[in-house]
């Protein structure tokens, strides 16, 4: 090796650790090329069969080929080394201070490929759920709607979530269906309440609501099942009791609404029902009984 740096006329420095592989990096071209030379004249002037001519000349050339590769991987080795590790730091480095802008990347693209929702669907994220107004390679924009899950009211908050959520948490979309939809939501009551009354009241208000278009949803169902292969389900009205805790009866309302109507047709059911009827049981008293009996 060279005592000091090759000096270029442009004045450019040649550092010395190179300066070796490159002597014999030249060396080895030099060699491989006459070595090349000599084999195809030979090759030329001893083979008379024009085609095994053509096939030694090209596998010659390809095996100098291969070792020229060789010698240049031999030479360089040190070097290649050195280079392949800086190379993993720089891409390691990167990684770590793009994380979360590669993790929106690729919950886009998660997203776009499953299908998961579309501009104007209803949806829910951990506890962000609102309507899909905007989306981008980075992040997706919903209105705020709630308070709560029960609520289908805008709270008038705009909210932007990174696309890295879509990566690890599962989406709720509440607009899988177009057209018609369900609606489910609970009415709490007492188990001294007179909740089998409630319980008829509901189902009659819902069933007067809704009879307006029940066949144009049973139809839209039986033809979105039919397209996705599952099992049409009833769209008739129905309330169904639940015991959540010792003393408590809920009556868990279940009925189709037309897309954009699911707070609508609550209200207008609960209203109707709890209007016009009282469905707390009045205490009476046994005959004889002294109310103030025990009163000092």
């Amino acid at each position: 090796m060279f005592d000091t740096a090759l000096m270029l006329p442009e004045g450019v420095e040649i550092p010395d650790i190179i300066i070796g592989p490159l002597f014999n990096t030249a060396i080895l071209i030099t060699v491989i090329i006459i070595l090349r030379t000599l084999s195809a004249r030979f090759i030329r002037r001893s083979v008379a069969s024009s085609e095994l001519r053509g096939r030694l000349l090209v596998n010659f050339r390809n095996g100098f080929l291969l070792l020229t590769l060789l010698g240049l991987v031999m030479i360089w080795g040190d070097q290649l080394r050195t280079l392949a590790l800086s190379i993993v730091a720089i891409a390691v480095a990167f990684v770590v201070a793009t994380k979360e802008l590669i993790l929106c990347i690729t919950g886009s693209i998660l997203k776009s490929g499953a299908g998961s929702f579309d501009l104007g669907d209803r949806i829910q994220v951990k506890e962000f759920r609102g309507d899909v107004i905007d989306q981008s390679l980075l992040a997706t924009t919903i209105l705020e709607v709630g308070p709560g899950k029960a609520s289908h009211q805008r709270t008038g908050r705009m909210i932007v979530i990174p696309n890295a959520l879509f990566v690890a948490e599962p989406v709720v979309n509440e607009s899988f269906t177009s057209r018609y939809d369900f609606h489910v939501f609970i009415v709490p009551f007492k188990l001294e309440d007179d909740w089998q009354k409630a319980r008829e009241a509901l189902l009659v208000s819902a069933i007067s609501h809704c009879e307006p278009y029940l066949e144009p949803a049973r139809a839209y169902m039986e033809r979105v099942g039919n397209q996705r292969g599952l099992e049409v389900p009833s769209v008739d009205p129905r309330v169904s009791i639940q015991v959540p805790e010792a003393g408590e009866i809920h009556l868990i309302v279940r009925i189709p609404v037309q897309s954009g109507q699911k707070s609508y047709m609550e209200q207008v059911i609960l209203n109707d029902v709890f209007t016009n009827n009282e469905f707390a049981r009045v205490k009476t008293l046994a005959p004889g009984s002294n109310p103030e009996a025990g009163e000092a």
